[in-house]
């Protein structure tokens, strides 16, 4: 018990400062290695390339443009495997081994990665594998079956780039959230340098921290690995992977709805996983969410674009929350020391500190609370934060130089009130090295002495609007190799050819030979499916043609219920045609639940029309316009996608003249 002649003493006492240095007197931290966004892991920008002009680069502006919105510094895309790999399929640049077959305009990736050069030549790019052609493990499920051919495999994708693209690949992986090999991670190195890559470096492993303590073994590992990159540290690294002395990643994090919680969870892990993990970049999965809302992962991107057909786009708290950091740093600056420049604050939230060496400082403050940013992983132990003013105090090089700061503010809001996103407010005086900020909570501060920060902006996108319907495409109007719009492959990879025949001139094209060596396990159905439309429809009627130029089997759905690494598991209606002389209908993808079956006259190598028309419990099906089946079908699923696809990987299945004449 306190004696109550001590009471007057403590009531005297002064309430004492949440006090913090800025101080390089005993040197800098690490090198700050920038903030980033991945497209892929998988399709994530699938709807993106869509989007008709201006608002498509409008959208690139948000995301690239220097000073303007995130203002990214890395970009990381899928090397594409063939093969599902979260939210879609993407196309290898070699279907098969033969190198005379490679192909490096297939997909998007090359197309985003030179728009995001064209607006910030300085952007870093990153490649790395989600999966992989089949004949890369010579036909089993280990791509480091020959490791000398899947070292061949992503050199070809490193010059295609540079061949095809004039792109510069600086960083290149190993294998997503997947096994690796030390074997293969040093011959990568060799053929690298072997082949005039000396300068690209190798990021490792883009999983767990397990690759640090094989670092800490082998010290020829040591010298082929530049960076160790792990996915979802939750701020915090193992005390192995600091003893590597390698920078370290969050190669992969956020991966969180970018709602105002999604907002607050990317603004505290970019300050913590330095200030706890010493971590020198964050990289967003995803870049965009850019992929059907029904899809794995609802708008888990720094901003959304998914109606390309009206043009609509949202940007977000996260890219205002990477503008914080981003617009007022480059790769290659240097963070604070921790407990000079780089700490939690004491009433909760956390300050990192920056420099360019010449004169320029960068702060940024988060005071994120809790349950306002929680991260979809992992969890997020407790804490808790309270207004506070915090008193800084510049010393070392900088104390002498500095007289004010510019102040950029964000408020998220979690009420009916509005939320602030990156404003300008009264620059703040430093006055002897020293400056107090009144702080509440879920609020971001950069404060610096860079000038060139900029709010872009430009005027509302269009109003948003549902998947049009009446609806068709007859695939003449594309390049070959591309992909049609709006279709989301969720199973093999459907492709832009020539069709070779007066009355379908160019068509889709189902091109993967071999069920692919797949990441998500079991992600795909022994078969190749593709998604498209509203996955609110609860009525439609649709067709498509198709060719099978020698003997199989497609189908066509409606009610699709479930894509990415659980489109095995979809159920819906389905109406599957075959060239042995029969159809099925059944509820699933698994072709279990039959409905009805019966006998159809499926010719082999002659284009022909399948029809399905669903409305309420009834569902009717019909080939080359004659009715096949009328059958009752169960009540649920009440809605979903509309699907097309074939019964087995094979490259011998075409479909043209895509038409919804009606849905609702």
């Amino acid at each position: 018990m306190v004696p109550k002649w001590m009471w007057a003493i403590i009531f005297l006492l002064p309430v004492a400062l949440c006090a913090y240095t800025i101080d390089d007197s005993s040197g800098l931290g690490r090198t700050y290695d920038g903030i980033g966004g991945i497209s892929g892991g998988g399709a994530t920008s699938r709807l993106l390339v869509n989007y008709a002009e201006p608002y498509r680069s409008q959208i690139l502006d948000y995301l690239f443009k220097p000073n303007f919105g995130a203002s990214l510094q890395i970009f990381k895309v899928e090397i594409g495997g063939d093969a599902q790999s979260t939210d879609g399929t993407e196309s290898s640049h070699m279907h098969n081994s033969n190198p005379k077959d490679a192909n490096y305009d297939r997909g998007y990736e090359w197309w985003l990665m030179k728009e995001a050069k064209k607006r910030n030549p300085d952007i870093k790019l990153y490649g790395l594998p989600w999966a992989f052609p089949k004949w890369v493990g010579n036909g089993t499920n280990d791509p480091y079956h020959n490791p000398d051919v899947l070292a061949g495999y992503i050199l070809n994708w490193i010059k295609g780039a540079k061949s095809h693209h004039n792109l510069t690949i600086d960083y290149i992986g190993i294998w997503n959230e997947r096994t690796y090999t030390v074997e293969y991670i040093k011959l990568l190195r060799k053929v690298l340098d072997d082949n005039g890559f000396k300068d690209m470096q190798i990021v490792a492993a883009d999983g767990k921290f397990q690759i640090s303590g094989d670092i800490l073994k082998d010290s020829d590992l040591a010298k082929a690995v530049q960076y160790i990159g792990v996915h979802y540290p939750g701020t915090e690294v193992t005390q192995q992977t600091i003893q590597t002395g390698k920078p370290i990643w969050a190669s992969e994090d956020y991966s969180t709805n970018n709602n105002e919680v999604g907002g607050g969870c990317w603004a505290r892990i970019l300050n913590q996983n330095y200030v706890n993990g010493n971590m020198t970049s964050t990289i967003s999965w995803n870049l965009i969410a850019s992929y059907y809302d029904a899809l794995p992962y609802t708008r888990d991107g720094l901003m959304t674009a998914i109606e390309p057909w009206s043009g609509h786009y949202e940007v977000t708290s996260p890219i205002w929350g990477a503008a914080h950091t981003t617009q007022f740093t480059e790769i290659g600056w240097k963070y604070f020391k921790h407990g000079a420049g780089a700490a939690h604050l004491d009433k909760g939230g956390s300050y990192v500190s920056l420099t360019d060496g010449k004169g320029n400082l960068t702060i940024v403050i988060e005071t994120m609370s809790h349950d306002h940013s929680k991260c979809i992983r992992p969890g997020l132990p407790p804490y808790n934060v309270s207004a506070q003013t915090a008193s800084f105090t510049i010393k070392g090089s900088l104390a002498s130089k500095i007289t004010s700061l510019n102040v950029w503010y964000t408020k998220l809001t979690f009420d009916s009130s509005t939320p602030t996103y990156f404003e300008k407010k009264p620059a703040i005086k430093v006055s002897q090295g020293s400056f107090s900020l009144d702080l509440q909570l879920d609020e971001i501060y950069t404060l610096s002495t860079v000038t060139t920060a900029q709010k872009g902006s430009y005027p509302t996108s269009p109003a948003s609007a549902p998947f049009p319907v009446p609806y068709q495409d007859n695939f003449d109007s594309y390049p070959i190799h591309s992909e049609a719009n709006n279709f989301a492959d969720q199973s093999g990879v459907y492709e832009i050819h020539q069709a070779n025949d007066p009355d379908h001139k160019l068509a889709m094209r189902q091109m993967i030979p071999d069920y692919p060596i797949i990441r998500c396990i079991p992600a795909d159905p022994n078969l190749t499916v593709s998604y498209i439309g509203n996955h609110n429809w609860k009525d439609a009627t649709f067709s498509i043609d198709s060719m099978i130029e020698v003997n199989g089997g497609v189908f066509i759905a409606f009610r699709v219920t479930k894509g990415g690494c659980q489109t095995k598991n979809a159920e819906g209606v389905y109406f599957w045609v075959n060239t042995n002389g029969t159809f099925t209908v059944t509820s699933d993808i698994g072709h279990k639940d039959v409905i009805t079956k019966g006998m159809s006259s499926v010719p082999v190598a002659k284009w022909f029309t399948l029809k399905l028309q669903v409305e309420g419990t009834q569902a009717t099906g019909y080939l080359n316009g004659k009715q096949a089946f009328s059958t009752k079908i169960p009540a649920t699923p009440k809605n979903g996608f509309i699907a097309i696809g074939t019964t087995d990987f094979s490259t011998q299945y075409w479909f043209d003249n895509f038409s919804v004449t009606k849905a609702s």
